[in-house]
């Protein structure tokens, strides 16, 4: 369901997913897979726990534990901007004059007034509840295949995907420290 707001339940853990703004790919043109890194590590740092994620070039999937009073729509809105900031100077640094302007026409008039000058990111952002185990797996599974599924042809396997916690939870490699086995946070071992 694509949202501008949602009462999400503390202490639940949510499927997400944004997107880029006409679903360019700005996290590999800019190489900015580690501005969600750093904002899933600042979301640690708050008891938010990424639980399962993938970095596509222009879309990011993931899980996290909301374990932080604070509205699922502020915590990602936040991110979004904290990561914006990032992608628009990386830009601006490549020379990448038709992109930004591209960046700035997607801007609303109401944003504008504002003083936004570009939207890197989509308006809205999709989250579902997982509701149980199963969903939770199936959630895992279809992020982990992503980047080998349809058009996309980014590994030639799934645990060769570098911004994906497939191998963490296939092969028990955690090269993330604020990445989360979702079993551990049930256990409530991060409390």
């Amino acid at each position: 369901m694509s949202v501008k707001s949602i009462h999400a339940e503390y202490q639940s853990f949510y499927f997400c997913t944004f997107t880029c703004t006409n679903w360019i790919n700005l996290f590999a043109i800019t190489d900015a897979y580690s501005e969600v890194y750093n904002w899933f590590e600042l979301m640690d740092k708050k008891k938010n726990y990424i639980t399962g994620f993938v970095i596509m070039p222009n879309h990011v999937h993931f899980i996290i534990y909301l374990n932080e009073e604070k509205k699922l729509n502020t915590i990602i809105g936040n991110g979004k901007r904290f990561m914006s900031y990032e992608i628009v100077d990386r830009l601006k640094k490549q020379n990448e004059i038709k992109m930004l302007s591209l960046l700035a026409e997607s801007v609303t008039q109401s944003d504008r007034q504002r003083g936004k000058l570009h939207q890197p990111f989509k308006h809205s952002f999709d989250a579902r509840q997982i509701l149980n185990r199963e969903m939770m797996l199936q959630k895992l599974n279809y992020m982990h295949h992503n980047p080998v599924t349809k058009k996309w042809n980014l590994a030639n396997d799934y645990l060769n995907y570098l911004h994906s916690s497939a191998k963490f939870y296939e092969e028990g490699i955690n090269t993330f420290s604020w990445l989360k086995n979702f079993y551990d946070v049930l256990d409530g071992k991060f409390d």
